[in-house]
Order: C-alpha cells, then sequence, then structure tokens
C-alpha cells in the first residue's frame, strides 16, 4: 500500500481510473446485476491498495428507485398496464399509416407514464403486426419506437434517471451553486419533456424515410418465395383489441395515474407541501424526493388494496427485476465513483474544469459515453453529474444536456433493441456486418443529438444558461 500511496497525485488518479473503467467494462460484459457487484472490487482497491476513504453510496437515489420501481411492478402485477398498453393499440391500429410516426410517440409516453422503457416489449410484436400487415417497412416504427421508449426514461416523473438527477441537483453538498429558480422536480421536467418529444418527432421523420419500401427490397423478397419464410413473416397476429379486461384493472391504472399527477402538482406548487424547519433554521417545503418516495408507496399500497393483488406477484415480473437490477447498479457505481473523484476533485477541476465550461459540448459527450459503458441512465447520471458538478460544470448545462445520458444504442446489446430485432420476423430491423451499422445507431444518434440540441435553447429560455 505504501508504494501505491507514494506516488505522485497523477499516477495514482490514472491507475485507480483503470480499475474503474475495468470494474465497468467487464460488469457491462457480464451484463445485469454483476455491474454494480464489479463496484465492490473497485472499493476494495481504493481502500485498501490507495487509502481512499470510502464516500458514500446514493442513498437517497436508491430509496427513490426502490420506491418507484415497487409502484410500478405493482402497476403491472395488478394489470394496469395492459389497459395502457390496450388503448395504445386502439390509437395505433386507427392510423395505420401514420404508425412510423404514432409509433415512436406510444412508446415513449408509455415509458413517461411508467417509468421504464421496457414496457416496450408488449408493444413490439403489435407494431411490427401492423407494419407488416400495411406494407411498412417493419425497420421504420420498430427501430424509432425502441430508441424512443428509451429516451422518455429522462422525461418521465418517476423514472429513475429524473429523480437520481434531481437529487443530485438539489444536494447542497454537490452542487455548490444552485440556479435561481429551479426547485428541481418540475422545472427539469419543464426541460425534458418538451426536449425529448421533440427528438422523438425527429426519430419519427428520418425513419419515415428510411430503406427500401418492401416491394423494392429484393432481399425481402427473396425471403418471400419460400412459402415457410412467407408464413412466418405474415404469421399469427398479437393483439389486445378483443380482450375485455376487467374494471379492476381500469381503477389499478387510475390510481397510478392519481398518484402521479399528484406528484406533478406537489412538485409545481410547493405550497401545498408540508413546511419543516431544517438544520440552519429555516422553514422550507419537504423535499421532492421524500415526496416521490412517499406517493410511490402509497401508489403501491393503495394498488394492493383496492385491487386486491397478491403481493407476491409483484417480485415476479419484469419491471421489478429490471428496477432491482438498476439499484444494485447505482449502488455499486456511485459508491466507487464518489470514493475515486471526490479525492481528485480539485485536480480535475483545475485540469478539465476549463475545457468543459469554454466547450460545454464535451459534458453532453463524456455522458453519453459513459452511458454506453454502463449501459443505464441512472447508474451514468449517477456515476458522472456528481463529479460534473465537482468541476465546475454549470448545472444548467447539466438539466439542458440531460438526454446525453441515453447512450447505450450505440453498440446493439442493450435488451430492448436485441428483443426489437427478434420481433421483427422480416429480417428488416437489424445488425449489420460491421456491428455498428445497425438499425438503431442513426435513430439515436438523431434522437439524443436533436434533444440536447432542443434542451439547450429551452434551458437558455428559462434563465439557465
Amino acid at each position: 500500500m505504501e508504494i501505491l500511496t507514494s506516488l505522485s497525485e497523477g499516477v495514482q488518479f490514472s491507475i485507480q481510473l483503470i480499475v474503474v473503467l475495468i470494474c465497468l467494462f467487464y460488469g457491462a460484459k457480464k451484463g445485469g446485476i454483476a455491474l454494480g457487484l464489479l463496484g465492490g472490487i473497485g472499493l476494495l482497491i481504493l481502500s485498501f491498495g490507495f487509502a481512499v476513504a470510502p464516500g458514500k453510496p446514493a442513498i437517497d437515489v436508491m430509496l427513490t428507485i426502490l420506491a418507484v420501481v415497487v409502484a410500478s411492478a405493482t402497476l403491472q402485477a395488478s394489470g394496469g398496464l395492459d389497459v395502457m398498453l390496450q388503448i395504445a393499440e386502439k390509437i395505433l391500429r386507427k392510423n395505420p399509416k401514420f404508425l412510423t410516426i404514432l409509433a415512436p410517440f406510444v412508446t415513449c409516453f408509455l415509458t413517461i407514464l411508467c417509468g421504464t422503457g421496457h414496457v416496450v416489449y408488449t408493444m413490439m410484436p403489435i407494431i411490427y403486426d401492423i407494419a407488416i400487415k400495411n406494407g411498412i417497412r417493419p425497420e421504420r416504427p420498430m427501430a424509432a419506437s425502441s430508441i424512443s421508449s428509451q429516451l422518455g426514461v429522462i422525461a418521465s416523473p418517476v423514472s429513475v434517471a429524473v429523480v437520481s438527477l434531481t437529487a443530485l441537483l438539489l444536494n447542497p453538498d454537490l452542487n455548490k451553486h444552485p440556479l435561481a429558480g429551479f426547485d428541481g422536480y418540475v422545472d427539469l421536467l419543464a426541460i425534458t419533456i418538451p426536449s425529448t418529444l421533440i427528438g422523438v418527432l425527429a426519430i419519427g421523420i428520418f425513419s419515415w424515410f428510411r430503406g427500401k419500401d418492401l416491394d423494392k427490397d429484393e432481399e425481402f423478397q427473396a425471403r418471400l418465395k419460400n412459402p415457410e419464410q412467407k408464413e412466418y413473416i405474415y404469421g399469427d397476429s398479437k393483439t389486445l383489441l378483443g380482450e375485455k379486461l376487467p374494471t379492476i384493472q381500469w381503477i389499478a391504472m387510475w390510481i397510478f395515474l392519481g398518484a402521479i399527477a399528484i406528484v406533478a402538482i406537489l412538485g409545481a406548487f410547493p405550497e401545498f407541501r408540508p413546511q419543516f424547519t431544517n438544520a440552519k433554521g429555516a422553514v422550507k417545503p419537504m423535499s421532492m424526493v421524500v415526496t416521490i418516495q412517499m406517493f410511490m408507496l402509497l401508489a403501491g399500497s393503495a394498488l394492493i388494496i383496492f385491487t386486491k393483488l397478491d403481493p407476491s406477484k409483484i417480485a415476479k415480473n419484469e419491471i421489478f427485476k429490471s428496477g432491482m437490477i438498476a439499484l444494485v447498479a447505482v449502488f455499486g457505481i456511485s459508491w466507487m465513483a464518489d470514493t475515486m473523484f471526490a479525492v481528485h476533485t480539485p485536480m480535475m477541476k483545475e485540469s478539465l474544469g476549463s475545457i468543459v465550461k469554454e466547450h460545454p459540448w464535451t459534458y453532453a459527450l463524456m455522458l453519453l459515453l459513459i452511458s454506453k459503458f454502463v449501459n443505464s441512465q441512472a447508474a451514468a447520471i449517477a456515476a458522472f453529474v456528481p463529479l460534473a458538478l465537482g468541476i465546475g460544470v454549470e448545472p444548467g448545462i447539466i438539466i439542458a444536456f440531460a438526454a446525453a445520458c441515453y447512450g447505450y444504442y450505440i453498440l446493439p446489446t442493450y435488451p430492448s433493441d436485441l428483443a426489437t430485432i427478434q420481433f421483427d420476423r422480416s429480417g428488416t430491423t437489424k445488425i449489420g456486418k460491421y456491428v455498428i451499422n445497425h438499425s438503431f445507431i442513426i435513430p439515436g444518434l438523431i434522437g439524443v443529438i436533436t434533444s440536447c440540441i432542443a434542451g439547450y435553447f429551452l434551458a437558455l429560455s428559462a434563465g439557465y444558461l
């Protein structure tokens, strides 16, 4: 240990950075919960090898993730999510000609309402069926919808990424220069929701014209010559329209949406929240982080009470499983990142602070790349935003470029993208010969870049820049 601690700060930082990157890369390669667990190895090396005092895991963020995930998983277990999906299908089937524009908006709105992009799995077979039966190249709406579902995460009032970013921006220990008039939650959504929708529109417009029409696609037409392939491509339809969903499932949906609406109102009107005296003697309204946690737990308990749901079903669905993976990832990554960067913040501020201030886009680029490494918007925010605030990145820049936390479309390794490829039986949504030239890369870049540009001008007009 003495050998390592006797090295110059620059050398120590380089070695520690390599250790952290190895943990991130290996954890991302293994996938799932491994990403968070690998943070333990990094912590062990930093503390025992370099005598770096352990930092603090993002406890507020983690507790909010827990509350939001449990509420969303309870919604799915109660059947309320099926009601949302059925409504979405009705909209799409009534307007098949505009599928490539409408489908991305539908999946984005579902994410905004539910807080997770994993709701897209149920919509993909429906989008494919509408596309293939109407002669639309399935790649157009399907790739756009997969990207848009994930882009909507940063615009959701109950997403892990939004509550994480809110908690970090409102943390006085991290954000030494809070923005005047910025209360966090609603003010953040006032930027991210419109900028996200502008990005989704750009994705839809591009996708409308991408690729060859099916009747001019030689590869697709060759598949149709095989009767078995043709049957497979135009096979069984999947639909929720024929199902008469019980009234109790509609009640479940309205309970969940009602909780979201109340949270939004309390965020917009702080005077409706209880007032408490803080440690400095100032009277402040209850924080939005605590408010979100409280009402998400309330939503989950109300769903159990009024729908008579068996609680044992909650932990068995996709939303709960993916949410717990995100929780562990944020725990391990945020703790490891805080431990390493906290001790080197002065040095990094001196070396990187001026660069980021002169070229704000470099912040967005770094956040985008980190998101790809960790395959999570919330984990990217938890790992990089505290560092960015520490080296002097303006909070307004962080808000403006919030959409840059979505970068895991760069390589086609994310579950929703891989699932979309499998759902497209026509073979038009695919991974290219060189891997990087896959169906999602251009829609992803267009969506994120457009959202960041829109977010910049929205933040400028709001006085944050």
